[in-house]
C-alpha cells in the first residue's frame, strides 16, 4: 500500500501476526464485517501502526511462548495506544505477560471444541449465551490476571477463556472466535468492531472501486497499460477495473494457448468487450503451443513449456503493441502476505503471482495491482459491482497450464476436443443440478488408459475419464464432494452417449492431503 493509504484505510484494523494458523482468517472475518483489516509483521513500531489511522490492533495466536527467548519481538508502545486492543490465543497470553500476569506452561492444553461460561455480559459478550461452544489451541495458560483486570469467561477446565480491563478498550480470548467450530465468533468479532472499537462499516465493494479509479488515474495520468487476461476471474476483475478508470488507455490480451477449456477464450472476450466495452484482444497462439508440447508426457516439462512460450508469446505482442508504460497484474492481498511483504522473520522467499503463465524479469513496465488489498471472495465482490456476469465471477479456480495437465501423457488436438466435450457436459449438469456454486473445484481428466464397453450390439475399447469435485476454503486442503448419485448417474450417461471416445467414467473420492487437487 506504500504511502497511497486512503480514507477507506483508515479507521480499520492492523493485526500483528505472530505466526498463526488463522490470521488471514481473522482479516476476512473482519472484512466480512464491512471494516478493512490489514496484516503487519508482530515488529511493526507503534509508530507506523500510527501513520494507518487505526481504529483498533488486534494480537493474533501463534506457537509460541510469551516467557521464551524465541519469543516474537515486539514493540511494547503498542501496548500504550489510546486506541482498543483485543488479543487472541497468544494475543491473550501476551496482554497478561505483558501487563504483570502470570502466564505458565501447564505440560497439557486445550485443543479443540470446548465450552465456555460467560461471566460477564458486557462489551465483548454482549447478548452473549451463558454458555458456548468454542475452539480451542494452546498449551499456555494465564494463571492470573494483571491487576484491575476481569475474567469474562472460563472454560470447563478452569481455563480463564476470556478477560478485560476495567475499560474494557483491553479484551481477550484464549479461544479463536475467527473460526467457524466458534458458534458465537461472529457475535463476538461484531461486539470489539462496533461496541467496542466504534468501527464504520465503510470497505465495501462500491467504495472500494471508487477509490481505486482515482488512485488507478493518478497513477497512470496519460500513459498506456496492458493487460494480460486467463479468463480467470481476478485478470478480468483487473481488466474490467482498468477499463472503467481509464478506458482506451488500457488494452487487455488474452494468449489462447488452445488448452482453455471448450469457447472459453471467445466467452471471455465477448464479456469483456460486448458487455463492457473493454479494449480487448486474443491471440490464438495454439499451434506453437501444441508443437512444443507434442509427445510431452512428464507434467513439470509441460509447465516449463507453457510458461517459457507465455513470456515469449507475450513478450512478442507487447513489443508490437508501441509504447506501454503499465502492466496491471491480478496480485492478491494473499499473495502480497506470502511473499513476505506483511511478515518478519517468519517471511517466505518471494515469488511472483501474474496471471499470463511468468513474466520476463527485463520487461521494463511499471505495475499496476489494484486488487492487492483484496481476498478471493471480495475480488468475486468487486466483479459483480462492475457488472461481469455470474459464469465468470463463481468460475472455479483453474491452473495456468490448462487442459494440459488435466490430458495425462500425450497431448493431442483429438485428446483436447475429447475432454473438451466431457468436461462441457460436466460443467452444465454441475449448474443444472444448482451444485456448481458448492464446489470448490470440479474438472474432468482424461486418463490414457482404455477399457472395454459395451454400446449398442458393439464392442468398444475407448478411453477412461476422471471426474474430481471438493470443496476447500483456500486450496491448501480439501475434501472431496458428496456428489449426489443421481447428479453422477447422469454425468456418466450424457458423457459415454455423448463423447465420442469415452466409454468409462469414474469418481475420485481422495481428499488433501494425501492427494492434490489437480491430478499433475
Amino acid at each position: 500500500m506504500g504511502d497511497r493509504l486512503s480514507q477507506l484505510h483508515t479507521g480499520g484494523v492492523v493485526i500483528l501476526d505472530f505466526g498463526s494458523q488463522y490470521t488471514q482468517l481473522i482479516a476476512r472475518r473482519i472484512r466480512e464485517q464491512h471494516v478493512f483489516s490489514e496484516i503487519l509483521s508482530p515488529e511493526t513500531t507503534a509508530d507506523k501502526i500510527m501513520k494507518r489511522n487505526p481504529k483498533a490492533v488486534i494480537l493474533s495466536g501463534g506457537p509460541s511462548s510469551v516467557f521464551e527467548d524465541l519469543a516474537p519481538n515486539y514493540d511494547s508502545k503498542v501496548f500504550d495506544l489510546d486506541i482498543p486492543i483485543m488479543g487472541i490465543c497468544y494475543g491473550l497470553q501476551l496482554l497478561a505477560h505483558h501487563h504483570g500476569g502470570s502466564v505458565e506452561s501447564t505440560g497439557h492444553g486445550e485443543y479443540g471444541f470446548a465450552e465456555i461460561e460467560i461471566d460477564i455480559h458486557d462489551g465483548l459478550f454482549n447478548k452473549a449465551s451463558n454458555s458456548s461452544q468454542v475452539w480451542m489451541s494452546h498449551m499456555d495458560r494465564v494463571t492470573q490476571l494483571p491487576e484491575g483486570w476481569q475474567t469474562l469467561a472460563h472454560s470447563s477446565n478452569g481455563v480463564i477463556a476470556a478477560m478485560a480491563n476495567s475499560d474494557h478498550t483491553r479484551v481477550a480470548t484464549q479461544f479463536h472466535p475467527e473460526v467457524v467450530h466458534t458458534n458465537e465468533g461472529d457475535l463476538f468479532l461484531k461486539n470489539f468492531l462496533f461496541n467496542i472499537t466504534k468501527c464504520d462499516p465503510t470497505w465495501t465493494a462500491g467504495n472500494f472501486i471508487e477509490e481505486q479509479v482515482t488512485l488507478i488515474r493518478e497513477q497512470v495520468r496519460d500513459g498506456k497499460v496492458l493487460v494480460g487476461v486467463s479468463g480467470g476471474v481476478d485478470s478480468t476483475v483487473v481488466a474490467a477495473l482498468m477499463h472503467k478508470a481509464i478506458g482506451e488507455q488500457t488494452t487487455a490480451v488474452l494468449i489462447d494457448h488452445g488448452l482453455m477449456r471448450k469457447n472459453e477464450a471467445k466467452n471471455c472476450v465477448n464479456a469483456l468487450k460486448n458487455g463492457l466495452g473493454v479494449n480487448i484482444h486474443c491471440f490464438d497462439e495454439s499451434e506453437i503451443f501444441l508443437s512444443k508440447l507434442a509427445h510431452v508426457n512428464d507434467p513439470e516439462k509441460k509447465r516449463k513449456i507453457i510458461g517459457n512460450q507465455f513470456i515469449y508469446s507475450f513478450d512478442g505482442i507487447a513489443g508490437e503493441m508501441g509504447d506501454i508504460d503499465f502492466l496491471a497484474q491480478g496480485t492478491l492481498y494473499p499473495d502480497v502476505i506470502e511473499s513476505g511483504v506483511s511478515k518478519s522473520k517468519s517471511a517466505h522467499v518471494i515469488k511472483s503471482h501474474h496471471n499470463v503463465g511468468g513474466l520476463p524479469e527485463d520487461m521494463r513496465f511499471e505495475l499496476v495491482e489494484p486488487l492487492r488489498e483484496l481476498f478471493k471472495d471480495e475480488v468475486r465482490n468487486v466483479g459483480r459491482e462492475l457488472s461481469l456476469p455470474e459464469s465468470l465471477i463463481e468460475r472455479h479456480p483453474f491452473p495456468g497450464p490448462g487442459l494440459a495437465v488435466r490430458i495425462i501423457g500425450d497431448i493431442t488436438r483429438e485428446r483436447i476436443s475429447i475432454l473438451q466435450e466431457a468436461d462441457q457436459i460436466y460443467m452444465d449438469i454441475l449448474h443444472e443440478d444448482g451444485l456448481y456454486n458448492d464446489i470448490w473445484q470440479a474438472f474432468a481428466v482424461l486418463i490414457p488408459v482404455q477399457t472395454v464397453g459395451v454400446m449398442g450390439d458393439q464392442r468398444t475399447y475407448e478411453n477412461l475419464l476422471g471426474i474430481r469435485a471438493v470443496t476447500s476454503t483456500d486450496g491448501m486442503t480439501a475434501d472431496w464432494f458428496r456428489m449426489p448419485a443421481d447428479t453422477l448417474t447422469k454425468i456418466s450417461n450424457r458423457i459415454v452417449n455423448s463423447v465420442k471416445g469415452i466409454n468409462r467414467v469414474v469418481y475420485d473420492i481422495t481428499s488433501k492431503p494425501p492427494g492434490t487437487i489437480e491430478w499433475e
